[in-house]
């Protein structure tokens, strides 16, 4: 911590000198927490516990070395060092190759060039674009990776990957895993023939304030009080159309068959919960 008193006091001097204006060198100053070994205590060669990145690199990856960095918790904190957590952002990683590389190393049929008709995963996308890019400005490095992870999810729950939406995520995910993220960009780029301009030097997306509106929500819907399924509706829909939906569904038509309804509990936009027996 040494250096940053070395920076004011030289500062200081420059000032008193007439060199700076300034009579501070910092407008805002954030000091990054300890990282410790993984028995919690400071890294030292004489404990045995200093992790040598040029290892977690060569078997995982750069990318995933530099995401787990700003994975592991606030800036500020000081924090314990987890090959675990190496591994699970490693695959994340992977999934996120999975989206749109099969097997082979081809663009997966999945990445389609049509128009996203899925709203959910749209606003997903764009909040995505507007979280990540809010939490770089605060240093939130954790949480905009969070965020990042949630997208994943949604792409892969969607089944198909549109395209303009898949790229405004790369184009996301890029600050934080460059080699992982321009190679898909490059690969994807070629296979739709599309400029194929590196996303370090594309301006960040734009996000859509129209997009960000949830219209839909998702219900969850019990038999007896245990999860069955989750069904989405529209955000205003009234109890009956819950109601027809729900019966509709074939997991809870299963759970029912046979039975009498007894209760039906409604709490809107949250659960269903079908009293039967």
């Amino acid at each position: 911590m040494l250096h940053l008193l070395y920076a004011r006091f030289w500062h200081k001097v420059l000032y008193d000198l007439g060199h700076v204006k300034t009579t501070e060198p910092f407008q805002k100053l954030v000091n990054q927490g300890l990282i410790l070994g993984e028995d919690g205590q400071k890294m030292s060669k004489s404990r045995g516990n200093v992790v040598n990145p040029d290892d977690v690199v060569s078997e995982y990856g750069a990318d995933a070395l530099r995401l787990y960095e700003m994975f592991m918790g606030p800036l500020e904190q000081v924090k314990p060092w987890q090959m675990k957590g190496v591994e699970g952002v490693s695959r994340f990683l992977a999934r996120v190759w999975r989206l749109a590389i099969d097997e082979t190393g081809k663009v997966s049929e999945k990445v389609t060039a049509a128009e996203c008709s899925d709203k959910e995963l749209r606003r997903v996308v764009h909040e995505t674009i507007k979280k990540v890019g809010e939490d770089i400005e605060k240093l939130n490095f954790n949480t905009a990776i969070s965020q990042m992870m949630i997208c994943t999810n949604a792409f892969t729950q969607a089944g198909k990957v549109p395209l303009a939406e898949f790229l405004d995520f790369l184009a996301v995910l890029n600050p934080f895993a460059p080699h992982l993220s321009e190679e898909i960009h490059e690969r994807v780029c070629e296979y739709f023939d599309r400029p194929a301009t590196m996303l370090s030097e594309q301006n960040w997306p734009a996000y859509d304030e129209q997009a960000l509106i949830r219209t839909e929500c998702e219900l969850v819907v019990q038999v007896n009080g245990k999860l069955r399924d989750r069904i989405w509706i529209a955000m205003d829909a009234p109890e009956e159309v819950a109601k027809e939906m729900a019966f509709a569904s074939e997991k809870i038509k299963e759970q029912i068959e046979g039975k009498t309804i007894r209760k039906i509990i409604y709490v809107p936009g949250k659960i269903m919960n079908l009293v039967a027996n």
